[in-house]
């Protein structure tokens, strides 16, 4: 937020000093809305051009530029301003010097002057100004990506979609039904024998004993007594009787 802040106020700044530049003197007194834009092409010359058919033409385009790149916070936009501002001033300083034959600086107001000093300056600017700028795709990417740090654990598979390490447990979408979820058995003992095992424990049978009638207690003074083979004791010989 702050580097976008200061990044527009610099591009402004520098834009502002490239449109006012044209109307300060460019060389040897001649102000720089008095070269036009065929002259950056085809040679300078000693006509006088509309205000609109100068150099204040790109200026003015540059800062276009420059004022949507900083609303829209798209630096490309504000650099390209830049490249156009120091573009025309070095391609006007060339035709200059092939006009002249040298360019020079003086201080009796002869050669360069300070509207050349301008329209550099202010191109500097704006790619300073597009440099300091953050943009708003990096703001948008990290708001929807924070940082690693702040995150762990990835997320979860397509295939896992409502678990979360460590404790891998589940999210509210796994249980579907309006009723509370079934307890896991906190039993961690050792599990049954060898192969599976389907059906309820075995308990004590609960139907009435056999023999009883249905329902009725059991009393072991009235119920008869089970009788069971007695084996013949052997004879004096040790054999045991046929």
């Amino acid at each position: 937020m702050i580097r976008n802040v200061l990044g527009s106020i610099v591009a402004l700044l520098g834009a502002a000093a490239a449109v006012l530049s044209p109307f300060r003197d460019w060389y040897d007194g001649r102000l720089g809305r008095y070269y036009g834009v065929d002259d950056l092409f085809t040679g300078v010359t000693s006509a006088h051009p509309g205000v609109m058919g100068s150099i204040l033409l790109p200026f003015l385009f540059a800062a276009v530029l420059a004022v949507v790149g900083v609303v829209l916070r798209f630096r490309p936009l504000v650099a390209l301003a830049g490249v156009l501002v120091l573009g025309f001033t070095v391609l006007w300083m060339v035709r200059q010097g092939q006009a002249t034959g040298s360019l020079t600086v003086a201080g009796d107001g002869s050669g360069l002057q300070p509207g050349v000093a301008g329209a550099a300056g202010g191109g500097v600017l704006l790619l300073l100004g597009a440099a300091l700028m953050s943009g708003r795709g990096r703001g948008r990417r990290s708001a929807e990506r924070p940082d690693r740090r702040e995150r762990p654990y990835a997320a979860p598979g397509s295939a896992d979609p409502d678990t979360w390490p460590p404790t891998r447990e589940p999210g509210p979408s796994v249980q579907t039904s309006p009723w509370p979820e079934p307890e896991v058995d906190p039993y961690v003992g050792p599990g049954p024998g060898p192969g599976p095992r389907s059906g309820p424990p075995p308990g004590p049978p609960s139907g009435p004993p056999s023999g009883s009638p249905s329902g009725a207690p059991r009393d072991p003074d009235t119920e008869p007594t089970a009788t069971y083979p007695v084996q013949d004791r052997p004879d004096e010989s040790g054999r045991p009787p046929r």
